[in-house]
């Protein structure tokens, strides 16, 4: 028996040891900072960093870091968060958020529940009873007094997300002496350029550029104002008297012909608005110099409303011109690209047939994508959709039927106070998200 009991002990197995790199040795190795960026630089969508910020507070370091937000802005371009549209300058503004499925439909109920599109944060204009909107460029929103020109309107900048704003100074009057009998006028926002190095992409980020253009008799004359310099300047000009000649019986029509003004890989392009000789306006914004381009043959027929510049690949810009096949509603859309050099060289690049019932939004395009108001069938929704021109693929976007401008920002985790002023509402806007964030169970 107590040979039994010795080999027993003699067999007893050795005592458990753990393994030379147990879990918890792991997970107490740093992830360096350098090699965190690389990874979340790699993340397909904004809202994939958000997420990975709330994860710990090492991730939320890295993310939060202004160097590595800029790098990552650069990479990514701002999610659609959806449409902003006013009947008219007395009945406010509507803000359509972006809806499910949609990649942003999140971000946009966040923004949707923390911006202030009614702009109420903005004090009223001097000169007009209320603000007209009048582009929406990078996350900023350009007001300007109702029923005013360029030269005798107000102006102001704003960012509702954060609900702060610049009040633009009016041109000075050296300037405004320049224009003689000034005729049609527009104002817009110019983008802002990348920056090379990280001190420029620092300033590109907070910067902002507006542009004012006057039809004044045989001229064009433009101005900019820059937020770095807090000045106005004269830009471009140009002379079209002899180009447009024998056109249309006065200037004025000719003028108000150029009325669609539409972005592509950098420059605008305002499409005219008669057949025939057809020549189409453009603004080189790296330059600062108008030109003027000759559209393929096929548009020389078409109506401005069925013209729109899109972004054809490879930095090249495309037209896309709608056709009527057997109704008004029963579209086929043309696809042309210019492959550079002289501003004719047209080439076709394909035919496409959206679905019955789609009614085209004149909006113009964003980026390669086809901006189309659908009035719904058995098949689809009614509302908002995006056409990707290169895969056919038809998207929703908002739930209703939208004519208005596309708002495009990251989500609030993301934003950063682009634009300073007196304003300090940032608290606010905290307190405003985490609410949601505890509605919400996170």
């Amino acid at each position: 028996m107590d040979g039994n009991a010795a080999d027993h002990r003699h067999q007893s197995p050795p005592p458990l040891l753990p393994p030379p790199h147990a879990p918890w040795e792991m997970a107490s190795l740093p992830i360096p900072d350098e090699l965190l960026r690389e990874i979340f630089l790699h993340l397909p969508t904004p809202a994939d960093l958000v997420r990975a910020s709330a994860a710990c507070v090492s991730f939320r370091r890295v993310v939060a870091d202004r160097s590595f937000l800029r790098r990552f802005r650069k990479l990514h371009a701002p999610p659609l968060l959806g449409f902003l549209s006013s009947l008219s300058p007395h009945s406010g503004f509507e803000f359509h958020p972006a809806v499910p499925p949609h990649p942003s439909a999140s971000a946009a109920s966040a923004v949707a529940l923390a911006a202030d599109f009614s702009f109420s944060f903005v004090p009223a204009p001097a000169t007009s009873d209320c603000w007209v909107l009048r582009d929406i460029r990078d996350g900023r929103f350009l007001l300007v007094s109702a029923g005013r020109g360029f030269l005798g309107g107000e102006m102001v900048v704003c960012d509702p997300l954060h609900r702060r704003y610049i009040l633009v100074p009016p041109i000075p009057d050296d300037l405004a002496a320049m224009v003689a009998n000034p005729g049609l006028s527009e104002t817009f926002l110019v983008p802002r350029g990348d920056g090379h190095d990280d001190e420029a992409a620092a300033e590109e980020e907070t910067s902002f550029r507006v542009m004012g253009m006057v039809y004044c008799e045989a001229n064009i004359i433009s101005f900019v104002f820059s937020s770095s310099t807090r000045q106005w300047r004269a830009a471009a000009s140009r002379s079209w008297i002899d180009l447009l000649d024998g056109l249309l019986w006065s200037l004025e029509e000719r003028l108000f012909c150029w009325r669609w003004r539409q972005y592509v890989y950098g420059c605008f392009y305002w499409i005219p608005d008669w057949e025939y000789e057809m020549k189409i306006l453009v603004l080189d914004t790296r330059s600062m110099e108008f030109s003027f381009a000759d559209p393929p043959s096929e548009a020389k027929h078409a109506s401005s409303n069925d013209i729109t510049m899109i972004e054809a690949g490879e930095g090249k810009p495309g037209m896309l011109i709608r056709g009527y096949e057997y109704g008004p509603f029963d579209h086929i859309y043309t696809i042309w690209r210019n492959n550079g050099g002289s501003s004719s060289q047209w080439q076709k690049e394909k035919i496409i047939s959206p679905s019955l019932g789609c009614e085209y939004m004149g909006n113009g395009s964003m980026g390669k994508y086809l901006v189309l108001n659908h009035l719904g069938n058995s098949s689809l929704e009614p509302g908002l959709y995006m056409l990707d021109i290169k895969t056919l693929q038809l998207e929703r976007v908002c739930a209703s039927i939208v004519h208005g401008f596309a708002y495009s920002n990251y989500p609030p985790s993301l934003s950063s106070p682009t634009i300073s002023s007196d304003v300090t509402s940032f608290v606010f806007v905290a307190k405003l998200m985490r609410l949601r964030n505890m509605k919400n169970g996170l």
